[in-house]
């Protein structure tokens, strides 16, 4: 939990893993487990509390570890309802981040430099939608400074792809009159 603390911002950020001085905030961990049974939803959605109809995916979690622990208190409790349920497989699917480098970006210049990565249509969505190939990790990258990183199945992955992003966005940076 240490080293979570530390990625939350409340310990020095550590510049040799994250050079920019910024730390990507893990928003969203996607996550599936097979439980090896077949579930009667209805069932489930009868007799458990708070249960939704979707039975193999958690969502919501800010770790991969509350992740499997939700996955896993999710096993046990089809198992209490008496299904022969197992906790196998458990894999995350996504994993979503988002930061602020604290400075507005021009993204028409963005845009035009990387078009083989980049997608800006502003008057369909604000943001710029920057496809990175390695890794393959998809921004949007907003003109207030704002970024959101997903597609990642390690929250590694999106540290690397903030640090590749983030002297790209620095170059577009958008002076104040």
């Amino acid at each position: 939990m240490a080293a979570e603390a530390a990625l939350e911002g409340s310990q020095p950020v550590d510049l040799s893993q994250h050079p920019s001085g910024i730390v990507p905030t893990l928003q969203n961990i996607v996550s599936t487990v097979n439980l090896g049974c077949e579930l009667d939803l209805k069932a489930i959605a009868l007799q458990a509390r708070n249960a939704e109809y979707n039975p193999k995916v958690c969502t919501g979690a800010k770790s991969e570890e509350q992740s499997k622990l939700a996955a896993r208190k999710y096993a046990r409790i089809i198992q209490k309802l008496n299904f022969p349920a197992k906790f196998k497989e458990f894999t995350i699917q996504n994993i979503v981040a988002s930061c602020d480098v604290k400075f507005p970006i021009r993204l028409e210049g963005l845009a035009y430099s990387h078009g083989a990565f980049a997608s800006y249509e502003p008057e369909l969505f604000p943001g710029l939608i920057y496809r990175m190939r390695q890794p393959k990790i998809v921004l949007l990258i907003f003109v207030s400074g704002k970024i959101v990183l997903t597609g990642a199945k390690f929250r590694e992955d999106t540290y690397t792809a903030f640090e590749n992003i983030y002297p790209v966005v620095s170059e577009f940076r958008k002076v104040q009159q």
